[in-house]
């Protein structure tokens, strides 16, 4: 009879505790997933926006666009420049319709579009956090200097937007030096530097 008992109670105990240690491990897994915290958490953003940029597949592209001082209409100004894996894009416009005034495009390719990037990776260019909700909208900021927007996009949608101004009061979430920036985005376009300087003369 105590045989019995004993043959009953082992496998039982034994399934008790492959079932105590199963919800461990799930328990340990979920707390990894859903609230790993602190210097882990930021790593992985890190990792995540700098895969983001350097990664070179043709719907890739990246972005800065340029806003002068909220003035009239007739004499509101900005440019954009963009540079995908085959194309190598700047359009200067008037008034806030963006109404192009001129556009060059150019050819690029694979490996310059990956030194491109990987010069902006250097520069710590994914070292900055995006902000969100209100912080994050851009209408009215700066209105007499310049807004710069940075933005990594997939397929034209932005995977991660950055921004910064003139205006000492809104310096946004670019945490990083403005010039070196905005000059290696310009490099790309031989004409650039010419069609930006009339804009605002």
């Amino acid at each position: 009879m105590a045989n019995y008992k004993t043959t009953r109670v082992i496998p039982i105990a034994l399934t008790l505790i492959l079932i105590a240690i199963a919800i461990a491990a799930l328990v340990s897994l979920a707390r990894f997933i859903f609230f790993s915290g602190g210097t882990g958490t930021t790593t992985s953003q890190a990792d995540i926006s700098k895969a983001a940029l350097l990664d070179t597949f043709a719907d890739r592209a990246v972005r800065m666009t340029v806003r002068g001082a909220i003035v009239a209409d007739e004499t509101f100004r900005s440019y954009q420049i963009q540079i995908t894996p085959n194309e190598r894009r700047l359009t200067t416009y008037k008034g806030y319709q963006n109404q192009p005034i001129n556009n060059i495009s150019l050819g690029n390719n694979l490996p310059a579009y990956e030194q491109f990037v990987y010069a902006l990776n250097r520069i710590n260019f994914m070292k900055s956090n995006e902000l969100t909700g209100d912080k994050n909208d851009l209408r009215g900021v700066c209105a007499t200097g310049f807004l710069y927007e940075f933005q990594i996009l997939k397929a034209n949608e932005s995977l991660k937007q950055l921004w910064t101004s003139s205006c000492s009061a809104s310096r946004g979430s670019l945490n990083i030096k403005l010039d070196p920036l905005t000059k290696l985005f310009i490099a790309q376009i031989p004409e650039a530097k010419s069609l930006i300087g009339k804009l605002w003369q």
